[in-house]
């Protein structure tokens, strides 16, 4: 299992935010540029938030089905324009990240409780970790994607549309046919997957011209059908990242309303 770069929050620890990288990235190289990011007020996100612990996990290297070399990936996929296309590919790097990242979430929950685990991810990262979400069936505090997209919509489309909550959990089970989770909270008495119930913030830029912004809106759109509650932000510009200073302030808004009730 690849390592995690962990940075500790510098005051009393209470929260942790796992923040999942973007394809042919690393752990250490997207956390160092992340927190170069300021809001309005010049702070970058560790000085706004001393008692978050920071973990960057690291994605396997795989090989690309398209171009034939190895790189840092959570998933192979064949084309970026078209996240649907080839989509069986994507799978199987997709379930062992999924696990990946379902334990790391256990990990940090079992020291500072599930309400205070913030789950994020950028581009590629964003695509796994809210299927990490989803699949771990309980509520954590928050999820926060950027510049993402969501692997298998046409699929969760059909999922939303189920009318029972224990369809809509069983069928999300068997997507991945990932392991059911073993906490007693993950689900309520009517089977309803708790995982929806996480507040979610979706940033994404105009002018990214990796991720279509289109991608984000139809990412948002699924969430929603899903009965999710989603925070959606536009921004004209800021490219493949998170728009400065703009993009960083909603993203301390969304965490400290949670967060001061």
């Amino acid at each position: 299992m690849p390592q995690s770069h962990i940075v500790p929050a510098t005051a009393t620890h209470t929260y942790t935010l796992i923040f999942l990288h973007g394809r042919d990235s690393t752990a250490s190289e997207f956390a160092e540029e992340l927190f170069e990011s300021q809001a309005s007020d010049d702070r970058t996100l560790p000085e706004i938030f001393p008692n978050i612990k920071w973990v960057f996990p690291q994605s396997a290297i795989r090989k690309s089905a398209r171009f034939g070399a190895a790189m840092s990936q959570w998933f192979d996929i064949w084309s970026l324009e078209s996240p649907e296309d080839k989509k069986e590919i994507q799978q199987h790097g997709l379930s062992e990240s999924i696990e990946l990242v379902r334990k790391i979430i256990d990990d940090e929950a079992a020291l500072v409780g599930a309400q205070n685990v913030i789950l994020a991810g950028i581009s590629q990262g964003c695509a796994t970790a809210i299927h990490a979400l989803l699949q771990g069936e309980r509520k954590i505090g928050a999820f926060v994607g950027l510049a993402g997209w969501l692997p298998f919509r046409s699929e969760m489309d059909e999922i939303a549309r189920c009318p029972m909550s224990t369809e809509k959990t069983s069928r999300l089970r068997r997507l991945f046919d990932t392991e059911q989770p073993t906490t007693t909270t993950t689900t309520t008495t009517e089977g309803e997957n708790l995982a929806l119930h996480t507040p979610v913030l979706l940033t994404h830029c105009s002018d990214d011209d990796v991720i279509s912004i289109h991608n984000g809106e139809e990412l948002r759109n699924s969430l929603t059908a899903l009965g999710m509650s989603v925070e959606w932000r536009a921004y004209q510009e800021g490219g493949h990242w998170v728009n400065e200073p703009q993009g960083v302030d909603d993203i301390v808004m969304f965490l400290g309303n949670i967060y001061s009730n």
